[in-house]
């Protein structure tokens, strides 16, 4: 249940009753617990606009809401706030229930493009942020009710492979190793840009790929049949969800291509520029009034990304689509603009309600520069996750553990994955964040192994206790004020996966685990629980159990594992 949703809508019944308007009641959880629990801060914007006292608006208001079952107390404070105090009995009410997400009566179907990695070389750090980002998003949306496609728009298509193809007429390439290609695509790139005949050449490859020519296509799929082996491989580490079943390459959009170019022609949407077929809208203009172009048809008739991403929605369109979301780098905002927006006009989205860009800032290392190698190049994914399990394996064995040679090895993994996935979606995605081990990795703060410990620590007072968790019945009667905090942020975790599937920033899940931990560990400090009497004992242990059941449930929404013993 959204508490947050629930209230407002009581308080904005009673503002339409006193003033005739449907209006905002602006409900905020409250930072100070003399505040109440939640505040209503949208009174003094109605009363100024209405012309009348804040306060006597207030007053009004308070004396229209329906709040009985839910609230103990509304209350006016400073200039027209209402402090909001929630009744105990409630959120004994929601936890003893146990079940504290509802999904959507209404399902939408959500269609959603992460990863999407360029095949025919290693995925690298650069790849990280969308994987993970999308894939959490992906998870929450799943856990709301919606119906959710997941799309891994791969790079199988353009200039890259025209190149790699090419010059397979100049070098006998036949290994079937992903180092072994990235090698020769090294050389391949270095061909094409020193060599004009060699780059014309590959460019002429790519319209020949596009329109079908059956031994460039041949010649293709080794190079992508080798990358994706690779791509499954770092996927199964990470734990992403993304599967063979969810590849949605740009290939899969070239007979739709042709189909896109008519119908912008039909709308009277191109104009030839330089020999290339255009769409310029009038929105899109330089700070010097220059028209900026989407570029749908190169002048060799050769397709770009604009008129795959344009097929791309018309596909998705056909799909059911109520919304489309995407997680790209915060480089191609113009370009997701562009195209959301000519294909709004050329009716390639006439049902679909929404498009999101969400972008992602840049790993950087600890200089501020992008997180590259010593000698300057891209930090390959699979090494990045190597070094994060031996050091979560050396770390155990700094601390003396108990745990056989493969436990210790199947808790690093967890460790190590996790920390590094969490280090990430902590961070706000729009903003570059510096790649620290020590950090990511320390036991307190703001990360995975703090969470992780949180939950094993949860579930050490059932081992003591002699009880299993799903056994559990009784009562909840927060009466400590630690052990109302605790209940109060558990009834919140509806709330916080709604705000995550509207705004797709995963860090504010990650935000409220992190409280929650912080909560459940003064509480835990606070309170005696095995030792103290049998109501306040059974009360307390369905307090532990609820916590554990959010804590499992949102780290596995983030894609992490939880741990039993740490």
């Amino acid at each position: 249940m959204n508490v947050k949703s629930l209230i407002a809508e009581r308080i904005e019944l009673a503002i339409y009753s006193v003033t005739g308007q449907h209006s905002s009641a602006d409900i905020q959880l409250s930072t100070k617990s003399e505040h109440g629990d939640y505040q209503a801060n949208g009174i003094m914007r109605i009363a100024k606009a209405l012309k009348i006292k804040p306060r006597e608006l207030a007053e009004q208001v308070i004396a229209q809401t329906e709040y009985g079952d839910i609230v103990e107390s509304l209350v006016v404070a400073g200039p027209g706030f209402i402090n909001i105090e929630l009744k105990n009995s409630f959120f004994s009410e929601l936890l003893e229930k146990g079940n504290l997400i509802k999904k959507r009566e209404k399902t939408k179907t959500v269609v959603i493009d992460y990863s999407s990695p360029n095949l025919a070389k290693e995925m690298h750090v650069g790849h990280l942020r969308s994987t993970i980002i999308g894939d959490a998003i992906a998870r929450i949306l799943d856990c709301l009710g919606y119906n959710v496609i997941r799309q891994n728009h791969v790079g199988d298509w353009g200039t890259q492979f025209g190149m790699l193809i090419e010059n397979m007429e100049h070098e006998n390439f036949s290994s079937e190793n992903l180092a072994d290609l990235e090698t020769f695509y090294r050389s391949s790139k270095k061909k094409f840009d020193e060599d004009p005949e060699f780059a014309q050449q590959a460019r002429a490859r790519v319209v020949s790929l596009q329109s079908g020519d059956q031994l460039t296509r041949n010649q293709w799929l080794r190079f992508i049949n080798i990358s994706l082996s690779h791509c499954r491989e770092i996927y199964e580490r990470l734990g992403v969800s993304l599967s063979d079943e969810d590849l949605a390459p740009e290939s899969s959009y070239n007979a739709l291509l042709p189909t896109v170019i008519e119908a912008l022609n039909k709308r009277g949407l191109l104009e030839e520029s330089e020999g290339a077929q255009c769409v310029f809208l009038e929105e899109f203009t330089s700070s010097e009034g220059d028209r900026q172009p989407l570029i749908v048809r190169k002048s060799d008739g050769g397709y770009l990304y604009a008129t795959t991403d344009l097929a791309a929605i018309l596909h998705r369109e056909n799909l059911g689509a109520d919304r489309i979301i995407y997680i790209t780098d915060a480089r191609q905002k113009l370009h997701f603009k562009q195209v959301f927006a000519v294909a709004k006009q050329a009716g390639f989205a006439k049902k679909i309600e929404q498009m999101n860009h969400f972008s992602t800032g840049a790993m950087l290392a600890s200089n501020g520069r992008p997180f590259k190698t010593r000698e300057g190049g891209t930090i390959r994914l699979s090494d990045l996750l190597n070094e994060a399990e031996q050091r979560a394996l050396n770390l155990l064995k700094s601390k003396g553990s108990e745990l056989t040679e493969t436990e210790q090895n199947d808790l690093a993994k967890a460790i190590g994955i996790g920390a590094v996935k969490y280090a990430d979606l902590s961070k706000n995605r729009n903003s570059d964040y510096i790649f620290d081990w020590d950090n990511m990795l320390a036991l307190n703060g703001n990360t995975a192994p703090y969470m992780q410990y949180a939950y094993a620590r949860i579930q050490s007072i059932f081992r003591q206790a002699e009880v299993q968790p799903d056994s559990l019945s009784g009562k909840i009667n927060p009466v400590a004020q630690s052990e109302r905090a605790l209940c109060k942020e558990l009834i919140r975790f509806q709330e916080v996966l709604d705000q995550v599937a509207a705004e797709g920033f995963p860090h504010y899940l990650c935000v409220y685990l992190y409280n929650l931990s912080s909560l459940f560990s003064k509480f835990y400090e606070e309170l005696t629980i095995l030792d103290a009497d049998k109501e306040k004992q059974a009360s307390r242990l369905l307090i532990c159990e609820r916590t554990g059941s959010v804590l499992k449930l949102g780290l596995s929404l983030l894609g992490i594992t939880v741990l039993e013993r740490m």
